[in-house]
């Protein structure tokens, strides 16, 4: 049995993470900042940002999945100094396989959480500890976030020639536990849901799904920062291996809403 530490264990991905990796045959310790008192998995609290806990979560471990991140906090603290931290700490006790989870386009997208990101595969790639980089695109259950804060907006200005590649998270974990071994793999083929999709029409199935009316505006924004997503450089078509597209995903989150109204205005 490969023992395994699971950081951002409570995050999106990681509680993806928990019951595959166990499915797969992994004993996994699962670290998190506040960890949960439930009995499917042995907890153990981890402050990347600080340091505290990490020593003691490699302990014994031979491989760790690295899916902590802080897009809304101190992303360089935690993603990049944190990753650094970890890797230490990991090359100290052994570990065989380091495996961190980042996304598709921080090397060419000029955002600050993606600039982090891109500083911690090169931490990894530079460390003494063997390690594996895979990249994936965003989740369904994000772009839903994001999507559910315009909701009760009478106008959704948006930038609708945004184009990204939405993946499931279940899909996306699938692919983090077969690269979740003793064996590093290196830079790793990265991981994309099946269709490359402008957030236009995102908005617009979103609206059909909640059965909502509401105008979607373009919202023009210059710089490097939207010219790379309007390039789709967050995008990687030729690695589209998911197959829960995101109108599934609607369909199975919001079926239960009532039907899908007509849309007051196309987006442009």
């Amino acid at each position: 049995m490969v023992r395994t530490l699971l950081t951002g264990a409570t995050g999106t991905l990681g509680s993806a993470l928990r019951p595959r990796l166990a499915d797969a045959g992994h004993d996994v310790r699962a670290a998190s900042r506040s960890p949960p008192s439930d009995g499917d998995a042995e907890w153990v609290e981890l402050d990347l940002a600080d340091g505290s806990g990490v020593d003691a979560a490699v302990a014994d471990v031979d491989v760790v999945v690295h899916a902590a991140t802080a897009p809304r906090g101190d992303s360089e603290a935690v993603d990049v100094r944190g990753t650094e931290r970890l890797l230490a700490a990991a090359a100290e006790a052994g570990v065989a396989n380091v495996l961190y989870v980042s996304i598709v386009g921080v090397d060419e997208i000029p955002l600050s959480y993606y600039e982090h990101k891109l500083a911690a595969e090169r931490a990894v790639e530079e460390s003494d500890v063997p390690g594996t980089v895979l990249r994936v695109t965003q989740f369904h259950s994000f772009i839903d976030g994001l999507l559910g804060g315009l909701s009760r907006l009478p106008v959704w200005p948006l930038p609708t020639r945004f184009r990204l590649q939405p993946i499931d998270v279940g899909e996306a974990a699938d692919a983090v536990v077969e690269h979740a071994t003793t064996e590093p793999g290196g830079r790793v083929a990265p991981c994309g849901g099946p269709e490359v999709l402008t957030l236009g029409e995102i908005a617009s199935a979103y609206r059909s799904a909640r059965g909502l009316r509401r105008p979607i505006v373009r919202l023009p924004i210059p710089g490097n920062v939207a010219g790379g997503f309007r390039a789709g450089d967050g995008t990687r078509p030729d690695r589209a291996v998911g197959t829960v597209t995101w109108e599934r995903w609607l369909a199975e989150r919001y079926g239960s809403e009532g039907p899908a109204t007509s849309p007051s205005a196309s987006p442009s």
